[in-house]
């Protein structure tokens, strides 16, 4: 299939509000990946593997949310994601005029920050960083600053 119709049906779906798609961020210093775009579904109980569902569903409500704060408030944001070369990768940059404000992690369950979170909160100290977990239960800060906490804490935060 050409790259072409491809491109379109995911374009049409998008406008049908059956998925959407968040494009990579990153400058040249970061060596991050600019052309890949990462895919959700809308209904995220459509996806049947359920590290992917948690995910799905942080996605969906950080979305949300991002919608929110620019029809309510005006404000410039954006969802994106992170990956670089390296294989480092964080699920979730919200952005405010192309500036990062809050890096967010969803894993199923883990009490160590995983490494691509820490890489790209080393490269920006000053933005929040929150790695969500489906089955902790602890809420609790890292030596780095890095937040771990249970999804149901971080979702009530959002709208």
């Amino acid at each position: 299939m050409s790259h072409k119709t491809v491109e379109r049906w995911l374009a049409v779906l998008e406008r049908l509000y059956a998925i959407f798609r968040l494009a990579p961020f990153g400058a040249p210093r970061l060596r991050a990946v600019r052309k890949e775009r990462k895919l959700y579904q809308l209904d995220w109980g459509l996806v049947k593997e359920p590290a992917a569902r948690f995910e799905n569903l942080v996605a969906c409500h950080l979305l949300k949310w991002v919608h929110y704060l620019e029809d309510v408030e005006g404000r410039d944001l954006e969802l994106r994601y992170f990956r670089d070369r390296d294989g480092r990768e964080v699920d979730f940059v919200v952005t405010e005029d192309r500036s990062p404000i809050l890096f967010v992690e969803a894993k199923s369950g883990s009490t160590q920050a995983d490494r691509g979170i820490r890489y790209l909160h080393q490269r920006f100290p000053l933005v929040p960083a929150v790695q969500v977990t489906a089955t902790g239960e602890k809420d609790m800060v890292t030596h780095e600053g890095i937040r771990i906490c249970p999804a149901l804490a971080f979702l009530q935060t959002l709208v």
